[in-house]
């Protein structure tokens, strides 16, 4: 796992957040190497979503903390992905940043 120069509290709350733009607006833009931990959790969080049990819902809970959030992943998003296997986001691209040149690019979810 990539440390992104955090203390673990700071590094989590951080990638809790970026979990939950990327599903409330469905598309974020961050750095390369924070996008690729966000990807990783929330790929996870997808495949555990689309069981849609109360176990499942209790699970996503626990990264969300936000009931509304949680609602919208299980009746929303992860119904899209019913019969894909794996693959629900796509990073592209965008540049790089102004002040240090890191590289920018977009997260999204994939349309299905």
């Amino acid at each position: 796992q990539r440390k992104l120069g955090l203390t673990t509290d700071k590094r989590m709350a951080l990638l809790k957040g970026l979990v939950k733009q990327l599903l409330e607006h469905e598309a974020l833009e961050t750095t390369e190497t924070r996008a690729k931990e966000v990807r990783v959790i929330f790929e996870k969080m997808i495949t555990t979503a689309r069981a849609n049990t109360l176990h499942s819902r209790r699970e996503t809970r626990k990264l969300l903390n936000d009931e509304t959030l949680v609602k919208r992943l299980h009746d929303v998003v992860a119904p899209r992905y019913l019969n894909r296997p794996g693959g629900y986001t796509r990073m592209v691209r965008v540049g790089m940043r102004r002040g240090d040149a890191a590289p920018i690019v977009k997260l999204e979810l994939v349309a299905e």
